[in-house]
């Protein structure tokens, strides 16, 4: 029998593919967004499906949803620094006064809670790859900290509500994940790559290029979470695919598969911007049998069709 599980940030990029997931697991998605880094684009193939039901609404305040609820996933947030630079208060807003409206909605139910943290949780990591016993190197003032900083209480607010009343939760720590519905004006590393890249323009790396990331299918994430929020795991689990890449690298391939002669151009780093980034998915495997199967080139050549149509559209 499917449950019916309050969606946060269900119109954003992993959000929506999340909806679809559960709805293809036979489960009902009662969805919430606030649509400031949303878009109902995402999620208009579900509209007139007969088991997804889309509200308006800030987390901040208290859900509008009624029993029954079995499965709270908290997934709002700005997760771009374009975005959450833009949106700092509300970002701490949402980490914060979000994430404790909707651990008290699944308390008041009974349900299930599921948080999606981040990769960011750890800072500009110190110890490589990043595993969860990993406490981060973060800097709390800096211009990044309003998303840092309110995963990592997000996460520790979680874990008190599972300490305090016994709440059934979970915590993923994402690692950059692509894929379609991503928003062409991101300012994350895969849009712009590939928004430079088709239109022909130089293509910018912040830093030498020599910074690393590990990248993972939206399809892959979306089905470590799906394991993660039917487990018996209340500590942090890393989700991320552990082939890592240089910027340069990464940069390189998508020359390759768009076939564009677009330039490479180099700009200073950003502040605290992370120099390495890599999951230790060690605990994925070990307690959910879980690992990415999407690879890069396959993931990629997905995600490029999907812009190409933005930009034919």
């Amino acid at each position: 029998m499917g449950l019916r599980i309050v969606l946060s940030g269900a119109a954003g990029f992993i959000g929506s593919h999340m909806s679809d997931r559960l709805l293809a697991e036979g489960h009902t998605v009662v969805a919430l967004d606030n649509l400031i880094t949303g878009s109902l684009k995402n999620i208009a193939h579900l509209e007139s499906h007969a088991r997804f039901q889309f509200i308006h609404h800030d987390v901040t305040q208290p859900a509008p949803v009624e029993s029954p609820v079995d499965a709270v996933v908290h997934m709002a947030s700005p997760a771009s620094p374009k975005d959450y630079l833009e949106h700092p208060i509300e970002t701490l807003d949402v980490g914060s006064l979000g994430t404790r409206q909707l651990l008290e909605l699944a308390r008041a139910h009974n349900a299930t809670f599921l948080l999606t943290s981040t990769s960011e949780s750890y800072g500009d990591p110190l110890v490589h790859p990043q595993v969860e016993t990993y406490w981060g190197n973060v800097n709390p003032v800096g211009p990044r900290s309003c998303y840092d900083e309110s995963k990592r209480f997000a996460e520790a607010l979680t874990m008190a509500f599972h300490r305090k009343h016994g709440l059934r939760t979970n915590i993923a720590r994402i690692f950059n994940t692509y894929g379609p519905r991503m928003k062409l004006d991101d300012g994350r590393v895969v849009p712009a790559f590939l928004d430079q890249a088709l239109r022909g323009e130089a293509m910018t790396l912040f830093g030498d290029g020599t910074q690393t990331r590990s990248f993972c299918f939206v399809s892959d994430m979306v089905d470590g979470l799906y394991r993660l929020m039917q487990s018996d795991e209340r500590y942090p689990v890393n989700l991320g695919n552990p082939r890592e890449l240089t910027i340069k690298q990464f940069a390189e391939e998508i020359r390759r598969l768009t076939g564009t002669k677009s330039p490479l151009v180099y700009r200073p780093l950003p502040t605290d911007d992370p120099k390495q980034r890599q999951p230790d998915i060690s605990k994925a495997r070990r307690l959910l049998g879980w690992e990415p199967r999407v690879e890069l080139e396959d993931g990629l050549r997905q995600t490029i069709e999907y812009f190409s149509a933005l930009h034919r559209s």
